[in-house]
Formats: structure tokens, sequence, C-alpha cells
């Protein structure tokens, strides 16, 4: 551990050269001399609660006698909910470049005190844009960490409720939290989960929860699916933390981690929970039949065209009669590309011409397209299915790993017939069940295996509150 000296004039010398005071603008340092002794305050300018610590200054000016030690000036002359004194040099510069102010005087030898007097430039508490509900809370998760902390206290005010402050990252010394209820949560999951928080070695958190995912997780590039569940809503962080889960907070990013994920946890939605049992049941019924439609839908349709003599008199209207210009597989694949280009052009376009492009630039390329002769009317249809079904449930990462199953399927289907439709499904099975998460006992495909009845049954219906243990 390294320490300050005890001269006070060395220690000011020293903090002003790795503070780097006289260089960055915005590192400020502020001397007051009392009646017996002196104090120099460190801190970063837009940090802190400026009426805060005006009225600070203006009480430490008025003492009539400056206490002998760090101690005993904390106690006896310091007005403030939040301090504490170190002796830690490295904490103290943790501290004042996360906004903290640091306080050292002439009489406090090698230790000095932090006043925790903080604030960072926050938006507000709104609905999250990707996780709306019909009906139900509207706040949501922001980029700073205390804020999200108390908004997940505001709903669960429980002692058992515990938020596990770490730090990660070399360079950024980003703040998470781990949050978990104490008498619910698997305690040995949760001291696992610390030791490889704890045993991380990067540089920083440049984007947030994903670069801690691919800190926590060795990615299997070839395996799609997501490995840890986010969510920006307050409420469904706090349900998830009764049903005895652990939550990941990490300061500038306003997803939430949840632990353990599953599968099936993908598919839950808010609007469940908010709407009576059988209707929360229908809908989330629903959302798993479209779901799995949207991997299965095209492929079929593909196999049914390559073995027109197995397809019942009911189901002729399916096979089209005019292939068009291009080979059917060729129009799908180009129809799956145009998608996510509409798609990335829209999330760059002005919001008041947002929906305007995505409509119109949809319905001319589709029209101009079939006059042509590239696409067909029913590749069309089923690939707009596919496209707005995609938004039954709020995961990208999800839906684009079913994004890639598909091309999968059909690209096998076209190769190798049936067989190829079938070793598609199989594949798609084989990673479900081998994908890497930091689920402890329980695997990806949890409560299906291993099996749990109980489990299982509140997953696929909405089940009333008192059948929730």
């Amino acid at each position: 551990m390294r320490t300050l000296t005890k001269n006070y004039r060395e220690n000011v010398e020293f903090l002003n050269k790795t503070l780097r005071v006289d260089d960055s603008f915005d590192v400020l340092s502020k001397i007051l001399k009392l009646p017996d002794g002196e104090l120099t305050f460190y801190y970063i300018d837009g940090f802190v609660k400026d009426t805060v610590m005006q009225k600070l200054m203006m009480h430490f000016v008025s003492l009539k006698n400056m206490p002998k030690t760090a101690n005993e000036f904390m106690k006896t002359s310091l007005p403030y909910v939040e301090t504490d004194v170190s002796a830690d040099l490295d904490v103290m510069i943790q501290m004042v470049m996360s906004g903290a102010t640091l306080m050292i005087g002439s009489t406090f030898e090698d230790k000095a005190i932090i006043i925790d007097s903080r604030t960072y430039p926050a938006r507000e508490t709104a609905e999250p844009e990707g996780d709306r509900v019909m009906i139900g809370a509207r706040d949501g998760f922001v980029e700073t960490l205390i804020f999200n902390t108390a908004l997940i206290r505001r709903r669960i005010r429980n002692p058992a409720l515990t938020m596990s402050y770490m730090t990660v990252g070399s360079d950024s010394k980003t703040d998470i939290v781990v949050c978990y209820m104490a008498d619910r949560a698997d305690l040995e999951y949760v001291g696992k989960l610390k030791k490889k928080l704890s045993e991380i070695k990067t540089g920083a958190l440049t984007v947030g929860h994903e670069s801690l995912a691919e800190c926590l997780i060795k990615r299997r590039w070839y395996n799609p699916f997501p490995k840890i569940r986010t969510t920006e809503r307050p409420d469904s962080a706090a349900a998830q933390l009764m049903e005895g889960g652990v939550l990941i907070i990490i300061d500038n990013t306003p997803q939430v981690m949840v632990l353990p994920s599953t599968i099936f946890d993908f598919m839950q939605e808010s609007n469940d929970f908010y709407f009576p049992p059988l209707t929360g049941t229908y809908i989330r019924i629903v959302r798993y039949v479209v779901f799995f439609l949207t991997l299965i839908i095209t492929p079929v349709w593909y196999l049914l065209l390559q073995y027109p003599e197995l397809v019942p008199s009911w189901l002729a209207f399916a096979l089209p009669e005019d292939t068009g210009q291009l080979p059917i597989l060729a129009q799908l694949l180009l129809v799956e590309f145009i998608i996510d280009a509409l798609r990335l052009a829209s999330l760059n376009t002005p919001n008041m011409l947002n929906n305007s492009l995505s409509v119109v630039g949809g319905l001319i390329l589709g029209d101009f397209a079939v006059d042509v002769g590239w696409l067909i009317p029913e590749v069309i249809l089923y690939m707009s299915f596919v496209a707005i079904a995609n938004f039954t449930q709020r995961s990208y990462e999800l839906g684009y790993a079913i994004k890639f199953l598909r091309i999968m399927l059909l690209i096998l289907t076209a190769i190798f017939g049936f067989w190829g439709f079938v070793a598609g499904i199989a594949v798609t099975v084989v990673l479900v069940a081998t994908n890497s998460t930091v689920n402890g006992k329980h695997n990806y495909l949890y409560p299906l295996f291993p099996f749990n009845a109980r489990a299982l049954r509140s997953l696929l219906f909405r089940v009333k509150k008192r059948d929730v243990k």
C-alpha cells in the first residue's frame, strides 16, 4: 500500500504532480488557510456539488481551532454524511478521479479525508425505448450507478438486499455493483461470481456491459446466442432479485446484467406480468409461437419448393407460379441483407424521418424489385413476417442469433434437401445446449435440462404471484 509522507508540503507537491493539476484545467486544487493550520482540497470540476462544498469551506474558515488529526477533524469539524479517512494513496487518487473531494491538512500527517460530495451529469429516468410496456411503471435505468441502485432500493425495502461494490479495469476503474438478496440468492454462486470479477484483467470496460460479458465468458465465435440477459427496467430487475437472481450494475451504462441467464429468460417480457394471468399467458404463448416461426418459416417454405410432389392440395397455394429472374435462395438471402441495410439506415436517420424512411424505403424497394423480376411477392411476404416477428422479443442479440441460424438452415436445405434441414435443426439444438454462460449449477436450457416442472411451468405460463417462489 502506498501512503503519503508526514510532510504536508511534500504531499501537496506530490499530489499536484500526480493529479496533473497544472496540465488539466478541470482538475482543481483549493487552499484554505486557517488560524493554526492549512487545508488543501482536490476535486474535478463538474463532479462536485458546488453548493455543498461552498458551505463546507465557509464552515472550515470559521473554525477557531484546527483539530490535530484527520480522524478528529472528521468527527468534530466535518458536518457531512459521506466522509472517510484513508491512508491508502491509490484509494485517494481513485476517489478523486471518480469525482469525490480529497482533503489533506497540515496536521493530518500521512492521512487524508475523502468527502463523497460528487454528482454526475445524468438524464431523466424515462421509460426505455426498447423495452416499453402497455401498462405499468415508466421509469428506467440510466448511466449513473447510484441512481440505478436507488431505483432498486425504492422497490425492495429489505435489509437482505445487498449491494456489493467493486471496481474493474486498471485504467477506467469502472464502478460496478453485485446486487442480490442475501436470503434468496445462491451465496456460493455469488461468491464465485465476485471472484471472477475480481480476477478480470483489462484496461477499461469501453462498451460497458458487453465488455464485462466478454471478460466473464470465454467467447465462442461460432455460437451466436446471447450469454447474459440485460434489462433497462427497474421493475424487471427487482422481480429477478426476488426470484433469487443476481444483478451486475455497471456505471456509465443503463443495461443491468441479470444472472443466471437461460434461453427461456430472454422470452419473458414485463408486459406478461402487468396483465392478469390469462392475458399474460396468451401473450407469452403468442411470443413463443411467433419466435419459433421466425426460425423455420422460410426454410420450411423453401423445403416445400424442393419437394412439390409431397405438398398436399390444400397447401398448393404456397407454391409460386413464377420464381422470378433470380433463384429463390438468392432472393431470400438478398432480402435478409436488405432488411438489415434498412435497419441500419433508420438508426442513423433523424427521429422525425425515421418511420417514414423505413416504411417508404421498404415499399419502394419491394415494389420495384417485383416489377423488375428480382423478387417474387411470396418472398417479400415471408420475409416481411420474419422482420416484423423479430420485434416480439426485445433482445437484439437473440434476434440476430435466430437470423444466422435461419440463413444456415436455408443454405443446408438448398444443398442437402430434407436431410440438410434436419441437420440444421440438430445444429441449432446443439448450439443452444452448449452455449457458454455464467450460470453456475444451471445450464442454458434450465429448467428443461435439468428438468424442473414447477420452474418450467412458471416460464411457459403466467401463473399467479403466490404460486411462484
